[in-house]
Parts: structure tokens; C-alpha cells; sequence
């Protein structure tokens, strides 16, 4: 137990935000031993084949989040690594940080946060807990609940088996190479991109999802990453 206590806080900080990240990097060196910046990238593109060697314990994304491209970086982070994600909030578009919340996210911490706030985030986050403020916690609850209403819980948990020998053997393929482009994975598969498509169709239709990221929720949520 002393070891663990011992053992620097690992921080990796992405985002293209390069002066405050610079600045991040400076305060949380600043706490060691306690914690440490292991890496510092500009963005995701290079960043996934590193993850298992760098092995984070944090990941510190400072991304302006606007689309679901860039919950999928999300969702592929937590996906191919064991680390917390603690996101700093650049958007005032509350619902887009809500469903990184939902898609596996630890926290949400205003950019504008006090310096001593953004480093106890970090280690409540490093400790399992959620950083969130009450409005979005609210939120959350509301939506989360309005969710059980629509959905059938049970059918849901079902899906999985509703798929064909070769939809489950593409679906596994994709979460065990969820950075990869999708001529990457149908080349793994030995089939075209073309066929990929077709298949992602009935797998998105048997899982009631309809979109990747959806996808990467459903994989989070039923914790069938096969890497974990």
C-alpha cells in the first residue's frame, strides 16, 4: 500500500491549446513526487499506438469538443486505455461533455478553474471518483432517467446475442482496434470496406445503436471491451 502512495500520479495532457498546456504541465511538475506530465500531444493522431507503453494513470483532454468525432476520441481513449479521463470545458454546450460523461468520461473542470482546483480534480479523478459540479450532475440524472423510460433495459443487455457468428467476430475486431481507420480493420478482416459498411448496418440495427459512438457506449456500458 505504501508503493502505491509512492507512485507519482502519471498525467498525459492532450489538446491543441498549446500555452495552456504548457502551463499545465509546468503546475503539475511543479507536484512531484506525488504527480508527473508523461506526455504532452497536440492531438489524438499519433497518440493511440503510444497509450499502452506511456500506460497513464490520467488522461488530461483539452480538446474543444463540438461534434461526435470528437467523442469517439473520447470513447477510443477509454476504450484502449486503463486511465481516467478528466476533460477541461472550452464549449459552453453543456450536453456534448454530458455524453462524455455518459460514454465513460471521470470529470469536467472549467478552464478557468483555480490552479489548486484542477490538480484536486486530477486526484479525485485518479481515485475513481466523478469530478462534476451539481447542474451537471442534475442533468445526468434527468437524462439518464428519461433514457430507462424509452428503453427496455433487458432488451438492450440482449443484443449482444442477436448477432451472427461473423457480426460478433467483426464487432470484437473493432473494439480491439478501436484507433483504427476503417480500411485498417476490413483488411484485418480480409473483406472491403464496402462489405465492412454492410455488416456495421446490421450490427448498429440488432444493438439499437446508430451511430460509432453509440457503438463505443454500448461497449463501455456492457464492459465488453475484450482488452479489459
Amino acid at each position: 500500500m505504501t508503493d502505491k502512495l509512492k507512485r507519482p500520479i502519471r498525467v498525459l495532457l492532450i489538446g491543441h491549446y498549446s500555452i495552456v498546456h504548457y502551463g499545465l504541465e509546468m503546475l503539475i511538475n511543479k507536484q512531484k513526487p506525488s504527480m508527473e506530465v508523461i506526455g504532452n500531444f497536440p492531438n489524438c493522431s499519433n497518440i493511440f499506438p503510444a497509450l499502452e507503453k506511456l500506460s497513464p494513470d490520467v488522461i488530461l483532454l483539452g480538446m474543444n469538443l463540438n461534434s461526435e468525432k470528437e467523442l469517439e476520441v473520447i470513447l477510443q481513449l477509454i476504450v484502449l486505455s486503463k486511465a481516467n479521463v478528466l476533460i477541461l470545458k472550452w464549449s459552453q454546450d453543456s450536453k456534448i461533455y454530458d455524453k462524455a460523461i455518459l460514454a465513460g468520461a471521470k470529470g469536467i473542470i472549467e478552464k478557468e478553474a483555480p490552479l489548486d482546483t484542477i490538480l484536486k480534480a486530477i486526484e479525485k479523478v485518479h481515485e475513481g471518483e466523478l469530478w462534476l459540479n451539481q447542474a451537471s450532475i442534475k442533468r445526468l440524472i434527468n437524462g439518464l432517467s428519461q433514457q430507462s423510460n424509452e428503453k427496455n433495459n433487458s432488451q438492450e443487455k440482449d443484443g449482444i446475442h442477436k448477432l451472427t457468428p461473423r457480426e460478433k467476430k467483426i464487432f470484437f475486431t473493432m473494439i480491439d482496434n478501436a484507433g483504427e481507420p476503417a480500411k485498417v480493420i476490413a483488411s484485418k478482416l480480409g473483406i472491403s470496406e464496402s462489405t465492412l459498411r454492410n455488416h456495421l448496418t446490421s450490427i448498429y440495427e440488432k444493438l439499437d445503436v446508430n451511430s460509432k459512438l453509440e457503438l463505443w457506449t454500448y461497449v463501455q456500458k456492457h464492459n465488453l471491451n475484450q482488452k479489459s
